[in-house]
């Protein structure tokens, strides 16, 4: 069996730029598949953080006139990363996030921005750049949705195209006058091609277009099919059932490894969680909470938003405090709910604390220190953070629905008495579920042995990169019948 090679094409990947798991993602699964004879170069824009972390380089491919502007390709390794980096400074060389201005605000121009990304990702897909032909192109979400349309109407040979959606309500749209200036042919305007309700849909073009379309958890590639969570493409994604799939995400178990943290008060393994309850204090401090071994702790990690279920969790407080608990949130997003959180900490004192933006130490301080991570969310195409809780330790209080429902098993009496859950599920996502979820948090918080056994069940799952790599080069290889 001969190795393949791959060509990613991703808008952001860590640990060089993350706004969220996509950038875990992108970061880890290239590693994971090279234990599988999957040979993956990434194609990642030249953001500031991005050219910052290159130390050598080597200029590959040049695009004169990239929309508007001088740019070229450079091939460089990075932490580990075998990389292509679009450097293209009047689209990438500018201050705030990869896709937002520092007034939080979309960058205008990014239809072009990342219709630039898929330009150049179909050149190299067709071999222009010297010594690199891919298998298979694996794109991921809206913003490398356009290469499986170039490659499409260019008309020349190509290789396999994948379609990996993250998240269905991020579908990138823009208005039909652009077709032109975006280099697509007037015949692309088409509901078999780019066109979406009268607009260009990137992610709906990478739908229709590509060869092969996976998502992050089989719940969910049976969920966007519906009209309830299809965001206006459960039509299509009907229609291409036979190529859809949905595979896992994992997570790096080297970065999410307790028994080697550098940023915990304590390190420990399930073997030693012992010295786990040491941490505690540590994140209690951290965030000015009363240290107090006895309370429950919760712990939020997550982007501020009404997806993630976090209005619910502020109807909630005066019921965590009720039972003793604590709160303690590491997140942003939605201005009105950091104000909200803000607030709470204030009138709560002691009880509620939150810090706004992300931090990987903290992150990791409330996976090692949190008893239980709230996880509330209305659709989660897979999750990540409920993954390192199990892996920490850290019980996961989280809505079935998506990748939750197919990573977490519930501590219900039956799996408690066979010793199996590894979380705590609710249903409906509102807030009287997630209320009634939290108190039954504190009846197994008040049976330590019960308690300790899920924990030490989401320790020993496996939720490393090492079953969805095999996966992912399974379906790569079916695309590339000379490579089996």
């Amino acid at each position: 069996m001969s190795g393949i090679t791959v060509l990613a094409v991703v808008s952001e990947i860590y640990p060089l730029i993350k706004t969220g798991g996509l950038a875990d993602v992108a970061g880890a699964l290239a590693g994971a598949l090279a234990a599988e004879g999957v040979a993956v170069v990434t194609l990642v824009p030249g953001y500031p953080a991005v050219m910052n972390k290159i130390n050598a380089a080597e200029a590959v491919l040049a695009a004169p006139h990239l929309f508007g502007g001088k740019a070229r390709v450079l091939r460089a390794k990075v932490a580990g990363l075998d990389l292509f980096v679009l450097d293209a400074p009047h689209l990438f060389a500018r201050p705030g996030g990869p896709y937002a201005g520092p007034d939080g605000r979309d960058w205008p121009d990014n239809p072009f921005r990342f219709a630039a990304l898929c330009q150049i990702a179909a050149r190299l897909a067709r071999g222009e750049c010297p010594r690199f032909r891919p298998d298979v192109v694996h794109g991921h979400d809206w913003q490398a949705g356009l290469t499986a349309a170039y490659l499409t109407y260019d008309g020349r040979p190509r290789p396999a195209t994948v379609i990996t959606i993250h998240n269905l309500a991020f579908q990138g749209q823009c208005p039909a006058a652009l077709l032109a200036p975006l280099g697509l042919p007037p015949r692309a305007f088409d509901v078999e091609g780019v066109e979406y309700y009268g607009t260009i849909g990137f992610l709906k073009a990478a739908l229709a277009l590509s060869d092969k379309i996976t998502t992050v958890s089989p719940a969910y590639a049976a969920e966007i099919r519906t009209p309830e969570h299809g965001m206006g493409l459960d039509g299509l994604l009907r229609a291409r059932s036979d190529s859809l799939t949905g595979i896992l995400n994992g997570i790096d178990d080297a970065v999410w490894n307790p028994r080697e943290d550098a940023w915990l008060a304590a390190p420990y393994s399930i073997q030693t969680r012992q010295k786990r309850s040491q941490n505690k204090p540590a994140l209690q401090k951290h965030f000015g909470l009363t240290v107090e071994r006895d309370a429950l702790l919760f712990g939020v990690v997550s982007r501020l938003a009404w997806q993630k279920g976090i209005d619910l969790i502020l109807a909630n407080l005066e019921r965590i405090e009720k039972i003793g608990g604590q709160l303690a949130v590491l997140g942003s997003g939605d201005p009105p709910f950091e104000e909200a959180f803000r607030v709470a900490a204030k009138a709560r004192p002691g009880r509620v604390a939150v810090m706004t933006g992300y931090d990987e130490r903290t992150a990791h301080m409330i996976q090692a220190g949190a008893d239980a991570l709230l996880i509330p969310s209305r659709f989660e195409p897979c999750g990540l953070t409920q993954l390192c809780a199990m892996r920490y330790g850290a019980v996961p209080v989280a809505a079935r629905v998506g990748g939750l429902m197919d990573t977490i098993i519930d501590a219900n009496e039956m799996a408690v008495a066979a010793k199996l859950g590894t979380g705590i599920h609710f249903s409906p996502t509102t807030r009287n579920g997630l209320g009634a979820a939290i108190e039954r948090t504190r009846k197994l918080w008040d049976t330590p042995k019960v308690f300790d056994r899920i924990r030490a069940n989401g320790m020993k799952t496996d939720v490393s990169w090492r079953g969805p790599a095999a996966a992912y080069a399974r379906l790569f290889r079916e695309l590339t019948p000379a490579a089996r």
